[in-house]
């Protein structure tokens, strides 16, 4: 993705220890940034979450992706939802506990979490230029049911910067599931929000225990930082 003429090697001081990445082989995926999770009416909020809580990560994410697009990084975005039929949706999910809406119910934003709707669209804020890739998935990972595997592996990609919402779970899920495939997973710690903050710092916590178990964490500042003072490799 990146031209031969750019710097390509950075060092993002991260926890628990810095890490050089080949910014060639580095992709930027941003999780289900999604308008059914951050604004009201939206599914997050028929679980009777306070969406506001997620409303701090969009502008680290924000200048994070432009930066990536500027230096034509691959940027990949997710979108958690199902088909209209819900045949992708297990019943275990569709039933579990009480929301004041069930995916599939209609609601303000159109259908809850199916895709198509304006709730499953991603954020005005973050949409996606057309040159760069959507992957829809129907469960926390972005891994499981989806093409992203084929994508990374067509780009070359070894490294990810990782991003979204909630924290806990589904980026936590995807660095776990790119971890057992072998990427190296660094975590945007403000580029990443839950509905409850105490999830959020263990969220990441996780991630970098025991010696960087899943990947590594880093802040939207570190990370620029990083690209700012790259150095091409000779």
């Amino acid at each position: 993705m990146l031209s031969s003429t750019k710097p390509t090697l950075g060092v993002i001081s991260a926890e628990p220890e810095p890490i050089q990445l080949d910014w060639a082989s580095t992709a930027l995926v941003i999780i289900d940034m999604q308008r059914d999770f951050m604004e009201p009416g939206g599914f997050g909020e028929t679980l009777g979450n306070d969406v506001s809580q997620l409303a701090r990560a969009v502008k680290p994410i924000g200048a994070v992706l432009k930066a990536a697009r500027d230096t034509g990084m691959l940027v990949v975005h997710t979108r958690e939802g199902h088909l209209p039929d819900l045949s992708d949706a297990p019943p275990a999910k569709v039933e579990r506990g009480a929301p004041s809406l069930r995916i599939g119910d209609p609601g303000p934003m159109g259908r809850i979490l199916i895709r198509g709707e304006a709730g499953h669209d991603i954020i005005p804020e973050l949409y996606p230029l057309d040159s760069e890739v959507i992957i829809d998935k129907p469960g926390k990972g972005a891994f499981y049911a989806t093409e992203l595997t084929d994508v990374l592996e067509q780009y070359g990609i070894e490294n990810l910067l990782v991003c979204g919402v909630t924290t806990e779970v589904c980026v936590n899920t995807t660095v776990r599931e790119a971890n057992d495939r072998g990427y190296r997973c660094v975590v945007i710690s403000d580029g990443c929000a839950s509905y409850f903050p105490e999830f959020h710092e263990m969220g990441l916590k996780m991630i970098k225990a025991q010696g960087g178990i899943f990947g590594w964490v880093a802040d939207s500042a570190a990370v620029l930082e990083a690209m700012k003072t790259s150095t091409t490799q000779g």
